[in-house]
């Protein structure tokens, strides 16, 4: 493993580390999806109490939606070399709307990929790209119009 590599790999371990601590006074908490392999993740925010003539009232905590994935989570394992894990893989593949190419579509990502010299910089196994089937538009504008 060359040098570059290891110094990668030491850097992102704490970077690891430093992403999954969580925010001040607040939570991440999961909620159900609209199938049982998807969790919609949340942040439950701990409000102060407020202060009523000479009482303190207390505030109940405010969920918002989180889109930080799973950083910020104390309970998740960062590999910043590995990736995220594919979360949506399967509800993809069910769609029945997409395809996976076989190799990239670009020349320039292929001649990169191909270079030995970038070698020592590449993250993990990545993804096939996906692409939608003819016909078939596979956007967020497309599945909110079709209230999935």
């Amino acid at each position: 493993m060359s040098a570059i590599r290891q110094e990668i790999i030491q850097k992102t371990a704490q970077v690891s580390r430093e992403v999954t601590k969580p925010f001040g006074n607040s939570k991440k908490i999961h909620a159900g999806g609209s199938r049982a392999d998807m969790r919609v993740p949340m942040r439950e925010i701990t409000q102060s109490p407020t202060r009523v003539g000479d009482r303190l009232e207390q505030n109940p905590p405010i969920t918002v939606y989180d889109t930080s994935g799973p950083y910020g989570d104390p309970a998740a394992e960062i590999d910043l070399l590995a990736g995220l894990p594919d979360v949506r893989g399967a509800w993809i593949d069910e769609r029945g709307d997409c395809e996976t190419l076989s190799d990239l579509s670009s020349a320039y990502g292929r001649e990169r990929a191909a270079d030995a010299a970038l070698a020592s910089l590449r993250f993990g196994p990545i993804r096939r790209p996906r692409r939608a089937l003819n016909g078939k538009a596979a956007t967020q504008m497309r599945y909110a119009r079709d209230g999935v």
